[in-house]
C-alpha cells in the first residue's frame, strides 16, 4: 500500500447545495469513500469544512451570512449537525468518528501541539476515523480565507501522513481560470512550488466556500516541505478520494520537497509566535542565509520587543531590512543588551538547530497568514 496514512480535505463547495445550505446526499458520498479506504487498510483523517453552511438555516438566516458573529453562531449549531451526518453514515460500516476542532493557537504552543499529536495518533490506532474542523466558534482570524486548506496541511505534516487530498469543485491546478480562459491548460504534475506558480493563483473559487487556488497551493507549499505528497482534485468525479488513493485520478499531484523539513523547523517557520526582533550585520546575515551557521552576540546590532531566554524572535538583516527567518534564542533581550554593553559579545544567540531561514517562497507565504 503506497499511501497508508491519507489526510482527506473537503471544502464548503464540495458539501453544499447551491443555496448554501448542506447537502446530506454529498456527506454521504464523501463518508461512503472513506468507508472504503478505511475497510481498504488506510488511516484515514477528515479535515471537514461546512460548519457554517449546516447551521445557517436553522438560525434563520436566508443565505450564508457574512458577519463574523453570525458566522460563530452558525457553526456552533453547525459544527454537531455535521458531525452527527458523518456520524450517523460512517457508523452504518461500524466505523467510529471522532471530532477535534482545531485553532492556530494548538499549533503555535508547542505542549498542544504534541498533545493533539498524540491524541490524533490514539484514534488512528483504535481505528477511528478523526474528522477536524476550524474551531470557528471561539476564533475570528481562523474564518479568515482559506482557513481549512491551511489546517489540513497543518495536520497532515503533523502526523506525517503519506498523502493530502485536497477536494475542491475545479479538477486541478490550471495556468489560468478555466472559467475566463477555455485554453487554459491544467498542470497534472508540480515538482516544485515557486513564488511565479504561487503569484499565478488567485480567488476564491465559489461564493459558498472561504478558500481558492492560491490558499490550496499554500497548503500544497507547506505539505510538501514537510515530505507529505499532495493531490488536488475535483468533488465531482464519482470516487475522487479512492482515485486519488489508487493514483487513478486527473487531478494535479504536488510530489514531496526531496529535503523534508523537520518538524521542528515547521513548527518555527509556521506556527511559532516571534516574541521580539534582533537585527545583525552583513557578516551574521550571510553566516545564517547562506553558511548554514548559528547567530552569535557580536553579529547584533539592535533589538526590539521583549523577548526571554527561550523565546523566538525574528531576525533581519540591518543595512535592507530584510527578514532572513525566525529562531530560538539562548538569552533573553536584556542579558544580550548588558553583553554587549560591557562590550563582551561572546556565545551563540540562536543555534542553527533552532533557525528556519525565510525562503522568497516561505516569505509570501507567511505574509499572506
Amino acid at each position: 500500500m503506497k499511501y497508508k496514512r491519507i489526510v482527506c480535505k473537503v471544502g464548503t463547495s464540495s458539501l453544499t447545495n447551491e443555496d448554501g445550505s448542506l447537502s446530506r446526499a454529498k456527506v454521504r458520498v464523501i463518508t461512503q469513500q472513506l468507508a472504503m479506504l478505511h475497510e481498504a487498510g488506510h488511516e484515514v483523517i477528515l479535515v471537514s469544512s461546512g460548519a457554517i453552511a449546516a447551521g445557517f438555516s436553522s438560525l434563520g438566516f436566508k443565505k450564508r451570512p457574512t458577519k463574523i458573529a453570525d458566522k460563530q453562531a452558525s457553526a456552533a449549531v453547525g459544527q454537531g449537525l455535521l458531525l452527527e451526518e458523518y456520524t450517523t453514515n460512517l457508523l452504518l460500516k461500524k466505523i467510529v468518528s471522532a471530532q477535534i476542532l482545531l485553532t492556530q493557537d494548538d499549533f503555535a504552543d508547542k505542549r498542544r501541539y504534541k498533545n493533539a499529536h498524540q491524541a490524533i495518533s490514539v484514534l488512528l490506532n483504535r481505528g477511528a476515523i478523526p474528522i477536524i474542523n476550524e474551531n470557528d466558534t471561539v476564533s475570528i482570524a481562523e474564518l479568515k480565507v482559506g482557513d481549512n486548506d491551511t489546517l489540513s496541511a497543518q495536520v497532515a505534516s503533523m502526523v506525517q501522513a503519506d498523502l493530502l487530498v485536497l477536494l475542491t469543485d475545479v479538477d486541478g491546478l490550471y495556468t489560468a481560470n478555466p472559467v475566463n480562459h477555455p485554453d487554459a491548460k491544467r498542470l497534472d504534475l508540480v515538482e516544485e512550488i515557486t513564488t511565479d506558480l504561487l503569484e499565478m493563483a488567485g480567488g476564491a473559487g465559489s461564493s459558498n466556500g472561504t478558500g481558492g487556488m492560491l490558499t490550496k497551493l499554500k497548503a500544497a507549499t507547506i505539505a510538501t516541505m514537510a515530505g507529505v505528497p499532495v493531490y488536488i482534485c475535483s468533488s465531482l468525479k464519482e470516487q475522487p478520494l479512492i482515485e486519488a488513493a489508487e493514483n487513478q485520478g486527473n487531478g494535479t499531484f504536488f510530489t514531496a520537497s526531496a529535503k523534508n523539513m523537520k518538524t521542528q523547523k515547521q513548527w518555527l517557520a509556521f506556527y511559532a509566535t516571534s516574541q521580539g526582533s534582533i537585527w545583525v550585520d552583513r557578516g551574521a546575515s550571510t553566516a545564517l542565509s547562506e553558511q548554514g551557521k548559528s547567530l552569535l552576540v557580536s553579529g547584533i546590532s539592535k533589538m526590539s520587543g521583549h523577548f526571554s531566554y527561550d523565546d523566538i524572535v525574528t531576525v533581519y538583516e540591518k543595512d535592507t531590512e530584510r527578514i532572513l527567518g525566525k529562531g530560538r534564542v539562548r538569552f533573553g533581550q536584556s542579558a544580550l543588551q548588558d553583553m554587549l554593553k560591557a562590550n563582551k559579545p561572546k556565545g551563540v544567540v540562536i543555534h542553527r538547530d533552532h533557525w528556519i531561514s525565510l525562503t522568497p517562497e516561505l516569505e509570501l507565504l507567511l505574509s499572506e497568514f
